[in-house]
């Protein structure tokens, strides 16, 4: 398969401020990838190296295979969709979507024909005559990503498109983004502090930390075999034992995760029992929280099942498999 996008040994440095600090990457064509990582770790610089809206202090970017470093922007086969939408106010749908053309020198009834084509394809059909004040939040999102779309990238650049949407809307457009993105097959890649976008939308997810990714893979390499602490404590939330509190459960000295999905209250065969200390309703189910030789661990209840009581003495168990021995303690 071919790279869309490659990073060799990429960094940006603002002054003392190593904002992206040796990263290598690759992105497969036709991928939904996910940038994570908390405020601050490098994945925004890291999609502004590729749309050419920051110049890399060192490495190099290829986007298919070429060499970008001199490339400007308005050049490069990429568009991106920001969080803030950057629509018009003054222009209708129709031609903030036609706008990208118009630029091209693209004559009026060809682009405002492509323009009503993308409309239809993110579903604002008879929307075209309306300002974009006019419009709820959803659907200025859908049409940001209709005038990305209307140049025909190679590569649609997203960051963090759905942060200012309510729960409901982002759920239901995380659905439509990644329904659109099969449905195209171009390259997606999306900047998002949300673990929960990137792993239900996602095809890979690289988990940035301080500069530098953490770890690359498949959301389900991400939530189940984290490499590191952070990785398992950024990504959803776990249960991160220390070397120590591992070797007691018959595990290598090295620091592990257990996911409290994982972990069971008063099944046979428990591994260590500890008093519960404080109850977190989550509305899918309760997070118990027992204090147990060493530290804490926490264990997840879906409904229906029965709740210990504060104070109330408790058995844990799991599988084996359900530890997971990390590479770092980093």
């Amino acid at each position: 398969m071919q790279a869309a996008v490659e990073f060799a040994n990429v960094s940006r440095h603002f002054g003392q401020i190593r904002a992206v600090d040796g990263v290598d990457l690759r992105i497969d064509e036709g991928t939904f990838f996910a940038m994570l990582g908390p405020s601050g770790s490098g994945k925004t610089t890291c999609l502004r190296l590729i749309s050419g809206f920051e110049t890399p202090t060192g490495g190099a970017i290829r986007i298919f295979g070429q060499d970008v470093g001199a490339v400007p922007p308005n050049r490069r086969n990429v568009n991106t969709v920001f969080q803030d939408y950057a629509l018009f106010p003054h222009m209708n749908v129709r031609d903030n979507v036609a706008y990208g053309l118009m630029v091209k020198g693209v004559g009026k009834r060809l682009r405002l024909d492509k323009a009503d084509a993308l409309l239809s394809l993110v579903k604002l059909d008879s929307y075209g005559g309306r300002k974009p004040g006019e419009l709820s939040g959803g659907q200025r999102q859908r049409v940001a990503l209709a005038r990305a779309l209307v140049n025909e990238p190679k590569v649609l650049l997203l960051d963090e498109p759905l942060g200012a949407l309510d729960l409901k809307l982002r759920e239901a457009m995380q659905d439509e983004l990644k329904a659109l993105q099969r449905r195209l097959g171009i390259t997606f890649v999306f900047v998002t502090h949300d673990q929960g976008e990137a792993l239900s939308m996602a095809d890979q997810v690289a988990v940035f930390n301080e500069g530098r990714i953490a770890q690359i893979g498949t959301p389900a390499d991400i939530y189940d075999r984290p490499r590191t602490r952070f990785v398992a404590d950024f990504v959803g939330s776990s249960n991160v034992l220390s070397p120590d509190m591992a070797t007691r459960f018959g595990a290598a000295a090295q620091w592990a995760s257990l996911r409290p999905e994982s972990v069971r209250i008063g099944a046979e065969g428990a591994r260590v029992s500890g008093q519960v200390t404080a109850l977190r309703y989550l509305g899918a189910g309760t997070r118990v929280i027992v204090a147990v030789p060493g530290g804490e661990i926490a264990a997840f209840l879906g409904k229906g099942q029965p709740v210990p009581a504060p104070g109330e003495t408790v058995s844990l168990g799991w599988n084996e498999d359900a530890l997971h021995a990390m590479e770092g303690g980093a």
